[in-house]
């Protein structure tokens, strides 16, 4: 083979193998990339915080820009989650890529200085910068090459566009600032013709109003390219980044460029200008119609005055004649008669009414005079009646009969007033039928006299409290006659006392009295109470009053009551509880005498008998030593004696305790523990016990009556109740004894059981009354019975 077809077939060979070697790789490490995306799922991601690349929404506080866009597309494509980091600076970035707190950064630029710290992507991004300034209206675009001395350039003076002029332009001034946003600044305040400023920037800022003068009016021909920035330590990234960036369709990016990069060039209604030659025109427009408006309106105004004019005068004329009607309608359609008579007393004018309640025809009336309706009326007397009603300008009312035309009389209450019409002068006469009326008032005054009949014949003093109105004080409207006998006042002097029944209550029970009237006043309840008022003659007399309450829709309330003489009641009940004291003061003696008595004798049959007893035993026992071994019989006797003495000997002890037990003096905690035990030996029913640890300090008649009531309880459960336990409790508080016997059996009714007159609950009661204290019975059928009985501990209140 020749060598020139040799070199042309290697030259053909040659691409086909470079092209097969590239497959290979690429199949083989798309496995490779494959496994380090599942290994690597989580991003840190950071942006420096710089609009439109990236920023927080203010509305929902959310990332979001141009690069931030483009990461979220890449991470839904990749799978990977993503974990945003924001930083102030590029430097700030670059240390934290150092320190390994970030995985990778979209929109970085390459630079030989940032090669330090990051792996980067294929471009997907490019970002031209723009020359901005004043447009002058022709529409050409600014050149740098064309550009004067004299022009100034404003730029950021950290940014690649700056190095670019100074390479490129080294001849035209600049103006270094610290930010794009400085270098639109410097524009418009004119220390700058232009300024240099990437288009990404411009979309954010040409859409402030400060900079709404401002347009582009030339390209750098500078442009950015944005990259995927990625740590070091991650090489296989970077060519994943670039495959799926060119996988991303080229309209997405398109769109994504002119969602955030493209600026917002200004238009005409942007301009001051336009807004203001407009504002202009409006106004001269305004003004011209508000003359036109104002002279049409004026024009309108008076022709409107004078249609209102005539308009209102016709309907004056109509409500005049119609109210002329009405009141005609109204005077002749009243229910009152009404009569216009001159100064002779002819009657001029009469309605409908008159006619009707009189029994004339229409217009008969015309004919009479007033002498001709009431024969009582002469002329003498009617002169006067209308030289006095002329002079004065009064009314009179009064009440009178009328003839009807059929000769009947007929009640009429009649007003007078004088009326001057014109030059002519009435006597208006106002007519009205009190038949109803004196119906009514005699009914009302038979009613009267009836309920003061038997408001006379009741058996005490019937009475009427009223109040007339919500928070008006409450005043003594009636009582009856029986004041008088009972209390030595009149009705008359009874109602005019300033403070009603105050005044004649004894002033020891008028605090009494006012409680029970204050409760039946601020809640509308009935009153009842009972104590003494005092007679006019200076005697004490007991009362019971009884009131009812009634209340009315208009706040009026009123309390009608008797009240009753119970003076000699009061004082026969007052001497039965005085004779119930001294019988219960003798039963109390009698009960001391008694236990003092039981107490000597116990203390006699103990001493007396004890010491006898003692002596038998003895002998018995001297005889048994000298004569018993000599005769067994006579042993077996003297034996027989000795248990006789013995048993003689428990008798006496058992009747010695009976009559006071001796644990008595240990304390009346150690006597209810020592009568329970004996109880339960006795009745074989369980007897629970709690009594406090330390003795009550009690004295001795006040332990021997609590002893006796616990002993009489006992014997009550045992006889009646039927019950399988019993459970006693004693406790003593705040100088307070209290007793408790329950138990567990049938129970009963305390209201049917009282009706059966018990003597054992009778007994009971009458000795704590007698100590001065309570007795509470709890108990229901079936469901056992609770005595509970509470009393001073002081020995002073014994005889309550």
């Amino acid at each position: 083979m020749q060598p020139a077809s040799r070199l042309r077939h290697l030259s053909l060979t040659l691409p086909a193998l470079l092209l097969s070697l590239f497959c290979s790789l690429a199949m083989a490490a798309a496995p490779a990339a494959g496994n380090w995306l599942a290994a690597h799922r989580d991003w840190r991601v950071g942006v420096v915080l710089q609009a439109p690349y990236a920023q927080i929404n203010p509305r929902n506080h959310l990332l979001e820009g141009a690069d931030v866009e483009v990461m979220l597309l890449l991470a839904s494509k990749m799978g990977v989650q993503l974990s945003w980091r924001t930083f102030a600076t590029q430097q700030a970035l670059d240390r934290a890529v150092e320190a390994g707190t970030v995985d990778v950064s979209p929109g970085m630029l390459q630079t030989p200085a940032s090669l330090h710290h990051w792996l980067f992507s294929q471009p997907y991004l490019r970002v031209p910068h723009k020359i901005v300034g004043f447009p002058d209206g022709s529409g050409n675009a600014v050149d740098l090459d064309r550009l004067s001395l004299s022009e100034r350039l404003a730029l950021d003076g950290n940014s690649d566009a700056l190095r670019f002029v100074r390479r490129n332009y080294p001849e035209l001034p600049r103006v270094e600032v610290a930010n794009d946003r400085l270098a639109l600044q410097t524009v418009q305040q004119q220390y700058a013709e232009y300024a240099i400023v990437d288009e990404a920037q411009l979309a954010t800022l040409l859409k402030e109003p400060e900079f709404s003068r401002l347009a582009v009016v030339g390209d750098l021909g500078y442009t950015h390219l944005l990259r995927i920035g990625v740590r070091r330590d991650w090489p296989e990234l970077p060519a994943v980044l670039d495959r799926q960036l060119q996988d991303i369709p080229g309209s997405r990016m398109e769109q994504l460029y002119a969602r955030w990069m493209l600026p917002s060039y200004p238009r005409l209604i942007d301009s001051l200008t336009f807004w203001h030659r407009l504002s202009l025109a409006l106004l001269l427009s305004s003004l011209l119609l508000a003359v036109v408006w104002n002279h049409q309106r004026r024009q309108r105004r008076w022709a409107e005055k004078r249609l209102l004019a005539a308009r209102m005068e016709l309907e004056a004329r109509d409500v005049a004649e119609e109210s002329l009607r009405l009141t005609q309608f109204s005077i002749d359609n009243s229910t009152v008669g009404i009569l216009w008579v001159n100064w002779d007393s002819r009657i001029q004018y009469a309605n409908r009414a008159a006619e009707t309640m009189l029994g004339y025809p229409p217009a008969l009336l015309l004919r009479l005079s007033l002498p001709e309706l009431q024969p009582s009326l002469d002329h003498a007397r009617w002169l006067e009646m209308w030289n006095q009603l002329r002079s004065r300008k009064a009314v009179s009312s009064f009440e009178t009969h009328c003839l009807k035309a059929d000769g009947q009389t007929l009640p009429v209450g009649v007003t007078l007033s004088f009326l001057k019409f014109g030059r002519t002068e009435y006597l208006v006469v106002y007519l009205n039928d009190i038949t109803e009326r004196q119906k009514a008032r005699a009914a009302l005054e038979e009613s009267e006299a009836r309920f003061k009949g038997m408001a006379s014949n009741v058996p005490g003093m019937v009475f009427r409290l009223e109040r007339p109105a919500a928070q008006m004080p409450v005043r003594l409207a009636f009582v009856s006659d029986a004041s008088q006998s009972m209390l030595g006042y009149s009705p008359l002097d009874m109602i005019s006392l300033p403070a009603g029944w105050l005044d004649v209550v004894a002033a020891s029970d008028r605090a009494s009295y006012q409680q029970a009237w204050q409760q039946a006043d601020q809640h509308n309840h009935d009153l009842a109470w009972q104590g003494r008022m005092l007679h006019q003659d200076g005697q004490l007399r007991w009362v019971d009053i009884k009131a009812t309450v009634r209340c009315f829709d208009d706040g009026h309330v009123v309390w009608d009551g008797i009240v009753w003489d119970i003076s000699e009641n009061k004082h026969n009940e007052l001497q039965l509880a005085e004779s119930r004291g001294l019988l219960r003061s003798l039963s109390a003696h009698l009960e001391s005498v008694r236990e003092e008595e039981k107490a000597r004798i116990a203390r006699e049959v103990h001493d007396e008998l004890g010491q006898i007893l003692t002596v038998l035993r003895l002998e018995t026992s001297m005889c048994e030593l000298s004569f018993g071994q000599s005769d067994s019989k006579l042993a077996e006797r003297l034996q027989a004696m000795k248990k006789l003495i013995e048993q003689t000997f428990q008798i006496v002890r058992d009747v010695a305790t009976a009559l006071r037990p001796p644990v008595l003096d240990a304390g009346i905690g150690s006597a209810i523990e020592w009568q329970a035990r004996r109880f339960e030996k006795r009745s074989g029913i369980p007897c629970l016990v709690s009594v406090p640890d330390t003795p009550i300090p009690l004295s001795d008649a006040r332990a021997i009556g609590v002893f006796r009531i616990l002993q009489e309880a006992l014997t009550n459960v045992l006889r009646h109740a039927e019950a399988s336990t019993v459970s006693v409790g004693l406790t003593c508080q705040q100088g307070m004894i209290t007793l408790s016997i329950a138990d567990d059996g049938k129970g009963f009714d305390p209201h049917a059981h009282r009706q059966l007159r018990s003597f054992g609950l009778v007994g009971i009661r009458e000795r704590v009354l007698l100590l001065g204290g309570v007795l509470d019975i709890d108990s229901q059928p079936e469901q056992g019975c609770t005595l509970t009985i509470r009393l001073p501990a002081e020995a002073g209140k014994e005889n309550a």
